[in-house]
């Protein structure tokens, strides 16, 4: 039994000094809330964490949302604006353009078909939540709860909500890989088919050809600016011009791990699942852990706040973790024209053309044309060249709102209950796993997943009816492992579709862009290392720091020299280091510069391809630049080492000094987290929001990720939230968020989890109510408005 302690990556904390933080005094609060049914209680704990416990599961849904608004309404307010092309109505005419985008990509379908995809109690759920955050909402108004900072500052107010648009908006899910199928276009224009091995490696290997009927040539640059726009958060600040590469680099930090171990190889003979998604971070979270408790519904763990239930976490039962899995869900089509009509099938076929209007504060409403084809949303369209671009997605279809799928693990008993909420899943597409109270553990891959017939999905086709999708593949169709042989299963966004005769990976094309394997190699080394693991172990896991990417790099170099005495001692370090990217080590600080700044650039340029090619591959990333130098003869490769290797260490040069001795990854790589509205706050108010900052170990590598930013090298990515969930056992479970569970900069709980999320430390996530009890900061006693 772990008591009232904190683990941290390497052992556990007194609880005496943690618990010196904090206030023994729990405070009670009694409130009238309109639209509640039955009395209820609310339960926060020293971390933050919510615990609802209500008389029906419609009351605890409304109470989530309810208590979402109380924690974090700005940030769910501008959700949801965001999702539906409504910021320009409280933010102003500079957002007409998102706002237009976003409503390109808008579920526009039959909603009783939406509604019946979920879970049959899905629809309760997103209507009490809704109502649940309106509530919320109608007291500000009132004046009885204070309005949030963020709305003062932008002269706005928070909106009502309907429950529909929680799964209308579809543009925060994460799908892929049309912004890859238009920079293979681009390269392949610039530079050949092979050119494109340096900027991404394709698994299980494949050789993909040019479709027919395509020119690469045709794909303009800025052919998915509405895409990309639709899809970006909300800026308070002017953004600097990107190319494509650089947002594909920014969002390839979104990933995840997770394991399952059965109790066979466990130290107390159940199960242990553990799960960490990777997103941006920043202040707020990303993330909101919260506890539902009625009759018939008993769940706790991690989501996006706007979202009713949990998408990871537990029940009474069952237990289940998310990460990505990379199915391609979405595909550029390319059209010949003549104004709005496009060539299918041998005739013209009209777009359907929809207009809207956008209301624009302080200005006149704004009219806006969209135009559909077939295939969805054209999201470019040039009349002069007879060109228009349509993007089909998987968003478009019903089912498919983001994250919603958990709605069928609420309540999920036993395996099969797991097997229909996986054949159910939408999207994102995720590696499942799985664990329950009876001792079972599995994976399962999840989402829906179009059917190629003749061609892989790899780059941007004609639209003129030679490449359709032919429906989904079917329930059961995708790759699943039950009680694995092995004794634990786990993932980490790498391509894991299991080889022939197992799995027909070939004939099924589920998907050929892959995260870099560092991640899945690392967690798979440690989990078979451990015969009897223990939840100790699985929080080392994730917050372990070393990087099997970096063992590549180094061994590399072991056999070069350099007459450059500083390249001669960056080498003389590299090669004795262990590829742990702890927070005072030199090495880690030199092979990151090194591998993820310089390297790339000197071996795309030394490969032959093409200066155009060359400009869009870019840097690259570390693993096909490895790969590729890897197979290269010492005569080419050495070369592009040693020159890449200087670069790198002019750079720390300048960033850290002369003096090697001193220089450290921690001195680099730091988290800080600055909200996007701070620009608009003075200075005082702006330093209270920002938190940190802090020294990270790690990097996008390692299981700890820690993507950072190539201009400062501070974290932009890692894991939002932490879970290791004691299967059956439950109270002794634990989590961790960052900065913390509010989005008041003067909460306590703003920032509260920031220094033991940095620190790799944790803290319980109780489940009985006895453990919650004890655990207690606030008790809100909530009875129905007269």
């Amino acid at each position: 039994m772990i008591g009232r302690v904190f683990l941290g990556a390497a052992a556990a904390l007194l609880a005496g000094a943690a618990q010196a933080e904090v206030s023994t005094a729990v405070r009670q609060e009694a409130r009238a809330v309109q639209g509640l049914n039955a009395p209820a209680e609310l339960i926060v704990d020293r971390w933050g964490i919510p615990h609802i416990y209500a008389a029906s599961s419609r009351d605890a849904f409304f109470l989530q949302g309810y208590n979402a608004a109380r924690d974090r309404l700005w940030q769910i307010d501008l959700w949801r604006k965001r999702g539906l092309g409504r910021l320009s109505a409280s933010l102003g005419p500079a957002y007409v353009a998102q706002d237009r985008a976003a409503r390109l990509f808008l579920y526009r379908g039959d909603m009783a078909a939406e509604w019946a995809a979920y879970d049959p109690g899905g629809k309760e759920a997103a209507e009490a939540f809704a109502a649940g955050v309106n509530a919320y909402v109608a007291e500000v108004r009132a004046g009885k709860r204070p309005l949030p900072v963020e709305f003062k500052l932008t002269a706005s107010q928070p909106e009502d909500w309907k429950p529909e648009e929680i799964l209308r908006i579809r543009s925060h899910a994460l799908v892929s890989n049309v912004t890859s199928e238009v920079a293979r276009a681009r390269v392949v224009c610039a530079g050949g088919v092979e050119a494109d091995a340096l900027r991404r490696k394709l698994e299980p290997a494949h050789k993909f050809a040019v479709p027919k009927g395509l020119d690469p040539c045709d794909v303009p640059e800025n052919v998915l600016a509405d895409y990309v726009l639709a899809t970006e958060p909300v800026s308070f600040k002017p953004l600097a011009p990107r190319t494509l590469a650089q947002v594909m680099d920014e969002r390839s930090a979104e990933g995840s791990n997770n394991w399952t171990i059965a109790g066979s190889r466990t130290a107390t003979g159940r199960p242990i699942l553990a799960n960490d998604p990777h997103r941006p971070v920043g202040a707020p979270s990303l993330r909101y852990i919260a506890h539902l408790d009625a009759p018939g519904l008993s769940i706790i763990g991690a989501g996006e706040p706007a979202l009713p239930g949990v998408s990871l976490g537990h029940n009474g039962t069952t237990a289940f973790g998310i990460t990505i899995f990379y199915i391609d869900q979405e595909d550029l089509y390319v059209y010949e024209t003549r104004g709005n009509a496009y060539r299918y099938k041998g005739g013209w076929e009209p777009m359907k053309v929809v207009r809207e209007t956008i209301e624009v504060k302080g200005e006149a409403p704004r009219e806006v044309e969209f135009h559909f084809t077939r295939h969805g949303p054209v999201v470019n369209q040039d009349d002069a060249k007879g060109r228009a671009f349509a993007i089909r997605t998987i968003w478009n279809e019903p089912g498919l709102a983001g994250y919603f799928g958990s709605s069928r693990m609420w309540r999920a008993k036993g395996w099969d209950d797991f097997q229909t909420a996986r054949n159910r899943w939408g999207a994102p597409p995720l590696n499942l796993v799985y664990a329950d109270t009876k001792g079972e553990i599995g994976w399962s891959a999840a989402g829906r997943t179009p059917v190629r017939p003749g061609w892989d999905g790899l780059m941007p086709v004609p639209g003129d009816g030679r490449y359709e999708w032919k429906g989904f593949v079917e329930d059961g169709g995708l790759p699943v492992s039950r009680n694995p042989k092995a004794g634990y299963f786990g993932t980490a966004n790498a391509m894991n579709i299991p080889a022939e005769p197992e799995y027909p990976r070939h004939a099924r094309k589920l998907g050929f862009e892959w995260a870099d394997p560092t991640r899945a190699m690392r967690v798979q080394e440690v989990l078979s290392s451990l015969p009897k693991s223990t939840l100790a172990d699985s929080v080392a896991l994730q917050t372990d720091s070393v990087s099997p990417q970096a063992r590549r790099g180094v061994a590399l170099v072991q056999a070069l020299s350099s007459t450059d005495p500083d390249v001669a001692r960056a080498l003389a370090l590299l090669k004795v280091w262990d590829g742990n990217e702890t927070t005072d080590s030199a090495a880690a600080a030199i092979y990151e510069t090194w591998a993820v700044k310089h390297l790339g650039r000197h071996a795309v340029g030394a490969s032959g391809v093409t200066p155009a090619a060359r400009k869009l591959i870019g840097a690259s990333s570390p693993d096909p630049i490895l790969t590729w130098l890897e197979a290269a003869p010492a005569g080419t490769r050495d070369p592009i080492l040693l020159s890449s290797l200087a670069d790198a260490v002019g750079e720390l040069k300048v960033r850290l000094g002369p003096d090697m001795a001193t220089w450290t990854w921690g001195r680099l790589h730091q988290a800080k987290f600055v909200p996007a509205i701070a620009p608009l706050a003075d200075p005082q108010l702006a330093a209270q929001m920002t938190v940190g900052p802090l020294q990270v170990p790690g990097s996008s590598s390692t299981p700890r990720a820690a993507t950072w930013r190539t201009e400062d090298f501070s974290q932009a990515a890692g894991a939002s939230v932490r879970i290791v969930l004691d299967v059956g056992a439950w109270d002794n479970s634990m989590a961790i968020n960052t900065p913390g569970q509010s989005a008041d900069p003067a909460s306590p709980h703003y920032r509260d989890l920031f220094p033991l999320w940095a620190a790799g430390s944790y803290v319980p996530l109780r489940f009985s109510r006895a453990a919650v009890e004890a655990d207690a900061e606030t008790v809100m006693k909530l009875t129905p408005a007269p």
